[in-house]
């Protein structure tokens, strides 16, 4: 992404650490004032959480796109701490019992990003046959490796396809602007499922028993946490992390000098490792012992976390380069929303909780980062199924998008 201005006013990392640590602070603050009661019953603390960085950056405050806080500090560090402590306190039985429609609803998700991106090609080369020339199609391929996967997958796709630089920063752009403003939609209908499920007529027994066993878990092992508890919990989560980084850099170099499919699955990308090395740990922890820290508050700190990595991921958000090329930008709203409405429809056909559709589709457009995120808007106890969901991603997108690549060449020439 380009910066947001050529000179920000505050260029020093600590410093914009503490500007971003201060705004969340003053968010949940007033969020818990009863004054602003109504106003954040319309706008969720969770969604001025990135968009205020994202002011930040667009006035030239800050620049989001050369600061490391996002990268290695939020998506290195942070990102894989909390999917350790979302893990850690999953109930892997009662997600179990969510059935298997929750993964159709992500196969779903996954299929519909590729006839969207293949119906949103043909129906903008009719109406704006300029916008579709060039190398459009090996942009969108790039978009779509983010969009049934991740970052990962995006970048392993720009290689494949030889994805110009400025055409690559464009659609990182509308992935940025047309992704994270679903995410904002899905987070402010979330304190809305419960209505929109009855209205449906949905069966939300499984995702209630979830809460409530959760819930019971938690009232039965919590306490107030002692220095020992917290220097437990952040332990565990900070030591997996430095553990799946000595482990992923060996690992994904081997895999790519000796595995001929490795890139097909992004098996040659380490952050792609340490992603599923931290869910894979903290996922074996919650049969042990360890699950008992949720009770000290594990998943607390984890979405605590999470906060921070969300307001990094805000700040590299630059409103005005959405309007350098208008027609990309509404290329990405017709793609996206043509998986919103066959997504709505299967969901209708199965009969499915809004929170199914809902992390079926954020798993895939938002990835392992954004997945959890909205998840817990729902309830923090249901964050590590977008955790697993969106992990289950960096496995599969990397091959849906090099298929809806070459269609896209084809339908090109």
């Amino acid at each position: 992404m380009t910066p947001a201005a050529p000179s920000a006013l505050i260029t020093n990392d600590i410093v914009i650490l503490g500007l971003i640590a201060g705004t969340l602070g003053v968010v949940f603050w007033t969020s818990t004032r009863p004054g602003w009661q109504k106003f954040y019953n319309v706008v969720p603390a969770l969604l001025l959480c990135y968009l205020l960085p994202g002011v930040y950056n667009t006035v030239g405050l800050i620049d989001g796109a050369n600061t490391s806080l996002y990268n290695p500090v939020a998506s290195r560090v942070l990102l894989p701490a909390a999917l350790v402590l979302l893990t850690l306190s999953i109930d892997m039985k009662a997600i179990l019992r969510l059935g298997p429609k929750l993964l159709a609803m992500y196969a779903a998700a996954s299929i519909s990003v590729m006839i969207g991106a293949v119906a949103a090609f043909l129906a903008m080369r009719v109406v704006f046959p300029e916008a579709m020339g060039g190398d459009t199609w090996r942009g969108m391929t790039a978009l779509a490796g983010s969009w049934i996967g991740g970052g990962a997958n995006m970048m392993a796709m720009a290689e494949i396809f030889e994805v110009d630089p400025t055409t690559f920063g464009q659609f990182a752009v509308v992935d940025v602007g047309v992704g994270y403003a679903w995410m904002a939609v899905l987070i402010f209908l979330a304190g809305r499922a419960q209505a929109i499920d009855t209205r449906s007529g949905a069966d939300t027994s499984a995702i209630d028993d979830l809460k409530q066993r959760m819930a019971a878990f938690k009232a039965e092992h919590g306490r107030i946490p002692s220095l020992a508890d917290l220097m437990m919990i952040v332990g565990i989560a900070i030591g997996t992390v430095g553990l799946a980084h000595a482990i992923a850099g060996p690992l994904a170099a081997w895999f790519d000098a000796n595995v001929s499919w490795a890139e097909q699955v992004s098996m040659h990308e380490p952050f792609v490792w340490i992603v599923v090395l931290c869910t894979a740990i903290g996922l074996g922890l919650s049969f042990t012992r360890a699950r008992n820290l949720e009770g000290a508050g594990a998943s607390t700190v984890g979405t605590l976390f999470l906060y921070f990595l969300i307001a990094a991921i805000g700040m590299q958000m630059d409103i005005l380069d959405l309007f350098d090329r208008p027609l990309l930008f509404l290329l990405g709203i017709v793609w996206i929303a043509i998986h919103i409405v066959l997504l709505w429809m299967v969901g209708k056909l199965l009969h499915v909780p809004f929170f199914y559709f809902t992390i079926g589709s954020m798993s895939n457009i938002g990835g392992p980062a954004s997945a959890p995120v909205v998840a817990s808007a729902f309830h923090p106890s249901l964050a590590p199924v977008g955790a697993l969901l969106g992990t289950l991603g960096y496995a599969t997108g990397t091959g849906a998008a090099y298929l809806l690549g070459l269609i896209l060449q084809e339908l090109a020439t």
